[in-house]
């Protein structure tokens, strides 16, 4: 009798297109990079680079390996408005990185610290998906810049507390942690005097 359903691909298929993409990303950045490239460097057809990761941007996540997904995440964070944004958005983070997902989220830190190529993925991926985001709902004057300031606010956070340990931050209760750094991620967001004119 013969067999029915999907024929079985290449072994390792898959992860050969993350590895090139991962390069090309790297090399490139997210513009320059093609599915055509990364497929040519994987040696396989862009339609199966698109039968495993649908689009660029699918395949860029799948290659940050980044544990959440912007676009839905940040509109929700935004939906209320920007008054309680900077509490809001510390608590996600600081839950997201206390979840079991969060492990994808320590070890994507550790390797931006270690690797050029990650870190360009990395800053490649926060400036398009999460940045601009943010910056798009700041009503005030220089709205990257303003973003830009509570992205650091928020890395240097989950390097003090995931990576270094730092007391009392490692132990510190995740919503107790986000009312301490919240109204400083508030003030970039709302505050006009927290960026002085040029």
């Amino acid at each position: 009798m013969p067999r029915t359903g999907r024929r079985p691909g290449a072994g390792g298929t898959r992860e050969k297109i993350l590895a090139a993409a991962r390069a090309q990303f790297a090399r490139k950045g997210y513009e320059a990079a093609t599915i055509r490239g990364i497929a040519a460097a994987a040696r396989v057809d862009p339609k199966l680079v698109l039968h495993y990761f649908d689009s660029k941007e699918g395949i860029f996540r799948a290659a940050l390996d980044f544990p959440f997904d912007p676009a839905e995440a940040i509109p929700e964070l935004l939906k209320p408005g920007l008054e309680g944004l900077g509490v809001r958005l510390a608590r996600f983070f600081l839950e997201l990185w206390d979840s079991p997902a969060g492990a994808r989220a320590h070890a994507l830190i550790r390797s931006v610290v270690g690797s050029d190529d990650a870190a360009a993925l990395m800053r490649d991926f926060a400036t398009r998906e999460i940045l601009a985001r943010l910056a798009q709902a700041l009503e005030l004057d220089h709205p990257q810049v303003r973003a830009s300031l509570a992205a650091s606010q928020l890395v240097g956070i989950a390097m003090l507390r995931y990576v270094v340990k730092v007391e009392p931050l490692a132990s510190a209760r995740a919503d107790r942690l986000a009312r301490w750094i919240g109204p400083a991620l508030q003030r970039y967001f709302t505050d006009p005097s927290a960026i002085g004119s040029r």
